[in-house]
Order: C-alpha cells, then structure tokens, then sequence
C-alpha cells in the first residue's frame, strides 16, 4: 500500500512538472556575444554591479567554491558557478547562474554575509533583520543544493553588566563575522550601533570547540583604545588628539574585514567609512588578547601608495579566491545604500586585489581590469535598453541610456551604442560609442531611449525620455535617412512632445482626467506600440506622477493628424489599473508590447520597483477592464518550475525593457535594462504559433505567396480582409486598410527578418502567418 501510495505521489510530481513546462514563459539566456574592444564579456547579460557584498559557497554541491553576491542598493541576490574555462590562465571562470538565485530567501535586506557557524561545511547566512539585529539562517543540504532556515532571530551578548543584551549593530555598518581569536569560532566586530565611533568587539563564548551555539562576550567596547573622528582616515587614540588632515566631516556606518595584514598571527583591520573613498588599514601591532595601534600603523594608502584602495564612496573589503589560485585575494567595492546624493560613477567601482603569498602577511597586487563587472554590460546605472538597425545592414544594434555616469566630473546621462556585427542567426553586439550622437552635451540625466517610426516614413526614428535638471519630457529626432540606410539623426534637430488634452474617442477611465499633459516626473518611461490597432503608434508611459490625476501607466493615443510633436492625446490615466501586491500603485512602471506568446496578438510586459516582471497577454483584449496578470513567468529548469522574477526590491531602482527578435527563431527576446547599470536577457519557451479564433482564423484560409519574399509577396484570403504586417516587438510596419480577398505587399522598405502578417475579416475573424523577408 506504501509503495502504491508513493508511486502516486511520484506520478503526480511529475504531471505537474510536465504540466509547468508545458507553460509559456521566459527562461534566462544569454541573447548575444558582446565585445567591448578586445574583450568578449563573458557575463555580458548578468545585470552590472553597483554595490555587491561577496562571499563563497558551493552552490552546486561540486566540491568547489562557487560565488554569491548580494547587491545592498537593490537587494538582489547574485549567482556563479566555479566553471572549468579551458585556455585561460586559471582554467576556471565565474560564470552566471540564476537559477540559484532562488534559493536565496527575498527578503533579505542592507547586508548579507556568508559565514559556516555549525562547522559542516556550508557557508550559512548572516544578515541585518529588523531592529537592527542580526538574524542566522543555517545551511541546509536539499536535494544536493543549499537551502536555508532561520536558526537566530538576533543574537546575544553577555558584559560588564547582569544578563544579556540583543547584539545590535545596525543597518548600515558591516560587521567583521571571524574568527579573531583563533580558536575556530565565529567572533563579532562592529563599530557602535548608536554613533559609529568605536570597535565593539564581541568574542564567542559557545561551548565546544565549533561555538555554533552563538553566545558571545562583548570583550572591548573601544578595540585598540581606537576612536573615529569627523574626517575620513581621521583617527584618535587613547586621549590623543585626531590625526589626518582635516577634511569634511561625516557621519554614517562603516565596513570592516579582519586580515593579518602583517603576518604576526592576530588580526588586522581594514575600515571602510561612509562618504570617503580610503579602505584604511588599521594594524594591530600588539596582540589579540591586549591590541595597540599607533599612528604609524594608521595607513590610508593600503595597500601601496603607487595603487591604493579607492572607490568614490563607502569601500568594503571581502577575501575571496578570485582567481582560483587557493589564495584568497581582496575585492574592494563600495557599499552605498544609494547614488541619489553621492552621484559618482558606479562604472568600474569593484577592485580585485590579487594575493601572491600562499603564506603569510598578503602580497596584493591590483588588477587593472577589476572584478566581475568587467565580465558585463555596465553602463554606470539606470539602464535602458532599445532595439533597431542603426546601421542599414538589416540587423537590429543595440543602444543603453543610463540614470547618469559621472564622467570629467560632470554627472550627466549618455546613449552607449552597441553595434549588430554578427549575423542574423548568430548576433555579436560590438561597443562602437558610450556617448552615441554626443547626447551627454545636452546634461541629462534619467535617458530612456526607443527606436520607433514616428512619422511612418520606413525609417527608424530616435526618441527618448530624459530629465533636464528640472523636468522631464518625451524628446525626439526624425531619422533623415531613407529606410534600409545606415540612420542620420541631427542632435541639433530635437523635438519634444506635448500632451494635447482629453481624448473624445474613447472616454478616460478617471473622470478627473484634466488636460492630459504628458507626465514629468524624473524617471518617466516612454514606449511607442499600436494600442488601438489603427496602424499609428502609440504611446504608453510609465510614471510616478501624482501633480496630474492618475495612476502608473498612462495611455495617450495618435491622432493621426497634426503636427508630430501634438500627436498623442490621453485616453486613459489609469491603463489596465495596475497594481502591487498591497493594492497600490507600482513605483518605476516601465512597459513593453511584443506577441511574446507567439498567438499574433501583442501582450504587454512590466517592470517596476518590486522587481517583479509582470506579463498581460493580449492585452487589447483586457483595455476595457483591469488588466489580468501572470508574474511566475521565469522558468528555473534546476527547479523544473515558474517563479517570479529575482530583479530586487528598491525603490529608487528603475528598469527599462525592450524587445525584439535578435536571432531570427521568430520570438523576441526580452532586454532587461537594470538600476544597476546591466542588462538581463530573457528568451521564450513554450512559444505558441496558434492563431487567434482557430476557427474563424481556419475559414480565412490565409495564404502567403513567395515565402520567403523579396521585393513583393501577394496575400491571399476566402474573404475580404484587412492587413496589418507586424515586426516581432508588435510594432506596424505596414497597413491595408480596404478590405479584399487579394494584396499585394511592397517589402522594399523592409529590413531582412520575420513578420507578422494579420489578416481581418469583416466580421472580425483574425489569422496571422509568419513571413520571412530576405
């Protein structure tokens, strides 16, 4: 009966595994080579890097150590694999992995260190919880893969006082969480929760030689006799006077790492402060038991002066093996909450510092190339992908704007360019600019760009979003170019859009609707589809504007008529009435449409600060009523499931989407463009070709002939039809609106790829049928 009863259980696990990968949805892939010089990135589609806390663990329970990363700004979780890379030096790479990511809890908040408290090998997780406190989630092998469960809700402490106290650190200093007395159990150091001024040190008293039971002993409520003063590397000792010239003063956490720096068996340490670029190194000159530190021992130029330590703000340190040589090494990267006040470039920001010395006090030795980051697309933060031929060769190129980079110290937006150097089946984007067209001229800042056909000329034309430091608006420049031919597009020739007032074809959801001026709020995302399927592009913009009545994402509608620039008229201030989880309205919407699902009706993608993808199929169908919406749409095959999306959870974090067929399999793939300064890259599975009303769709009898096509095809249909041919993002490239059974179709104007051909009957019968054009 028991072995029945299992049989059951194991069939149904498998009918619905069966069942989830039958589902449509988006699984992670790598869209394309990406070459930056020389250089093939080998991360390219990992999402960039602002401020990542490292640690290792195996994560594919291989033997090796794999890496995590936990990214403070955003909260998002980080996965690579330790993978064998024949021909190179180490003959191993980092490699991204995010099917890991969800093992990770997503709650996780401010700082996440990895650190094996019971002794059985696995890295465990320590971490800030509320109030402050520190929360320990132990590591626990299922199914051969970590998993995690809460073992500490916070931790305590014994002193100079009766009983004990909640060992309270903070949000915002990193702790040291080592062994810093050498007897192999985990000790504390932080500096004081309430003013950041001295090292608390805290020393596990655990019984046992492993100390997992976590009971500690605050051993020195001022380590070495050390105080921190105003200024950054600003120091005093004792009663002596603070040392370091005066610089301004800050307040704010500090990171901290335990090294013997020096090699004389206790442990140094290395300070990272908020607002001041220097890891300081801090030696302990006397022992662990009784530490001295003097002045000399005081070094703002750690580890040399020929090549300090330095990122623009609030450095961390983390030992790492970073390059496989069994010797941990030293990654520096700063540990900001935000960039909103700082406004330094976070391009280039996470430093490797290589160890040669198996043995004894370090020999670092800085990497020029970094750590990581280098492996990616990073465009500093804020990224925003779109998708067009650039170049005229028929293949679509790539541009990013950013929030900002600060470049010859000025903190302004910019277009990077990317170039479509592979082939149609095979792409390789090659970086060509970081200022395309010289954009960062304009002092911008929040750039989010869309390739479009605004005045249906065949030609791609530039529009972008964009703060001027004071508002935001919709800009744009014509492409003088003819269709087919490498883009011209004349900075000095922009134009902005204006609102035009309440749309009278359709009445707005909100009958508060005012005078529908385009929202300008910094942030503001644009995106340019066919909403109403009249063959003119429309505008959706995604927005956190609360001075004009409505909600997040706004549908303004092409009249067809008029000067360009007065074109979209709003019809909807509340578009699918889109929500968060709590009912309210989602920060930071950014939108795209493409037929994702492959039925040859567009469907609508968002992303917002909850860092949750969110997919509305057909949802032209939905505009009369509230959206209806799928978010466990990422398939993890180490898990044989759907989950949400693991993009983080920060709101300041903007995302940019776009979408388009970039290796010629007929399904767009999906950009992700994050606040971090990367792009993720989706692909769909379980892609449907049905088309809508099978039936109906059946009775129209829709041919398409030559197919593949060059300069013409003919289409064909039982009865009168309307054509609308579509490229792959949902975009209309071409309309016949009178109604008969045969068209003829001029392709000339076409770039080589798939389209979609959609065929209207009179009753309203719909097929659709790829076309290829050569």
């Amino acid at each position: 009966m028991f072995r029945s009863y299992a049989f059951l259980l194991a069939l149904l696990a498998f009918s619905f595994a069966t069942r989830a990968q039958s589902r449509f949805g988006f699984e992670y892939r790598a869209a394309a080579k990406v070459v930056e010089g020389t250089d093939t990135l080998s991360n390219a589609w990992a999402g960039g890097l602002n401020t990542p806390q490292f640690s290792h663990i195996d994560l594919d329970n291989d033997g090796r150590a794999d890496l995590f990363a936990f990214d403070h700004e955003s909260s998002r979780v980080y996965t690579f694999l330790n993978v064998a890379a024949p021909g190179t030096t180490a003959g191993r790479r980092w490699q991204y992995a995010p099917q890991y990511e969800s093992i990770f809890p997503d709650s996780l908040r401010n700082w996440v260190l990895l650190r094996d408290y019971d002794c059985d090998g696995r890295p465990d997780i320590f971490t800030y919880t509320s109030g402050g406190n520190i929360a320990v989630l132990r590591n626990v092998l299922a199914n051969g893969r970590p998993s995690f469960q809460r073992a500490f809700s916070q931790l305590r402490f014994s002193g100079n006082f009766s009983g004990t106290a909640n060992l309270n650190i903070g949000a915002y200093n990193l702790p040291a969480i080592q062994d810093v007395n050498g007897d192999g159990k985990l000790d504390i150091m932080s500096y004081d929760f309430v003013a950041s001024v001295v090292i608390e040190q805290y020393i596990n008293t655990s019984p046992g030689t492993c100390g997992s039971a976590l009971t500690f002993a605050r051993t020195a409520t001022q380590w070495g006799d050390l105080r921190a003063c105003g200024a950054c590397a600003e120091f005093g000792i004792g009663t002596a006077p603070c040392f370091t010239a005066a610089k301004t003063t800050h307040t704010g956490g500090h990171n901290l790492l335990l090294v013997d720096l020096d090699g004389d068996g206790d442990q140094d340490l290395l300070d990272g402060r908020d607002n001041c670029p220097e890891l300081t190194r801090l030696l302990n000159q006397g022992t662990t038991a009784a530490p001295l530190l003097t002045q000399a021992g005081i070094s703002a130029s750690f580890p040399s002066a020929a090549t300090p330590a330095r990122v623009p703000v609030f450095p961390a340190g983390y030992l790492l093996d970073a390059n496989f040589d069994g010797t941990p090494d030293l990654v520096v990267a700063p540990n900001m909450l935000t960039n909103q006040a700082d406004q330094v470039s976070m391009r280039n920001n996470v430093q490797l510092f290589t160890n040669a010395a198996a043995t004894g006090a370090p020999a670092y030795t800085n990497q020029a190339a970094g750590f990581l980051q280098n492996t990616m697309i990073d465009v500093s933060e804020g990224a925003a992908p779109t998708l067009g031929d650039i170049d005229g060769d028929g293949l679509p190129d790539l541009l990013i704007g950013n929030h900002a980079d600060r470049v010859n110290n000025v903190y302004r937006a910019a277009l990077a360019y990317y170039r479509n150097v592979g082939t149609r089946a095979r792409p390789v984007f090659q970086l060509v600019s970081r200022d395309y067209l010289g954009l960062s001229a304009q002092n911008l800042q929040g750039l989010k760009p869309m390739l479009v056909d605004l005045n249906r000329d065949g030609a791609l034309d530039l529009a972008y979003a964009a703060w001027g430091l004071a508002t935001n608006q919709i800009y744009y420049i014509l492409n003088t170019a003819r269709a087919g031919q490498p883009a011209s597009f004349d900075p000095a020739a922009v134009r902005t859009f204006k609102g035009q007032g309440s749309g009278t074809t359709t009445p707005p959801t909100n009958p508060s609707l005012t005078d529908g001026t385009l929202p300008y709020r910094q942030g503001d995302m644009p995106f340019f589809t066919d909403v109403d399927n009249d063959g003119y592009v429309d505008l959706l913009i995604g927005t956190n504007e609360i001075r004009e009545p409505g909600m997040a994402l706004r549908y303004f509608r092409n009249r067809a008529r008029g000067p360009l620039d007065s074109a979209f008229v709003l019809v909807n201030n509340d578009f699918g009435r889109i929500r968060d989880a709590n009912g309210a309205r989602p920060l930071n919407l950014a939108p795209a449409v493409a037929d994702f699902d492959g039925d040859g009706l567009p469907d609508l993608v968002t992303a917002d600060a909850s860092g949750y993808l969110r997919l509305f199929s057909n949802f032209r169908a939905q505009s009369a009523a509230l959206f209806t919406e799928r978010t466990d749409l990422i398939y993890n095959p180490l898990k044989a499931s759907y989950e949400p999306a693991r993009l983080g959870l920060d709101v300041y974090a903007h995302y940019g989407l776009t979408a388009a067929d970039l290796n010629g399999d007929g399904a767009p793939e999906l950009l992700v463009g994050t606040q971090a300064g990367g792009l993720l890259s989706f692909g769909t599975i379980n892609r449907t070709t049905t088309a809508t009303r099978a039936e109906a769709a059946a009775a129209l009898a829709l041919s398409i002939y030559p197919n593949p096509a060059i300069a013409t095809a003919t289409v064909e249909t039982a009865q009168p039809t309307r054509l609308t041919v579509l490229d792959l993002t949902g975009r209309v490239v071409q309309t016949l609106g009178t109604a008969q059974r045969r068209h003829a179709l001029t392709l000339s104007g076409l770039s080589p790829g798939v389209y979609l051909v959609r065929a209207v009957g009179n009753d309203g019968a719909t097929a659709v049928q790829r076309l290829a054009v050569q």
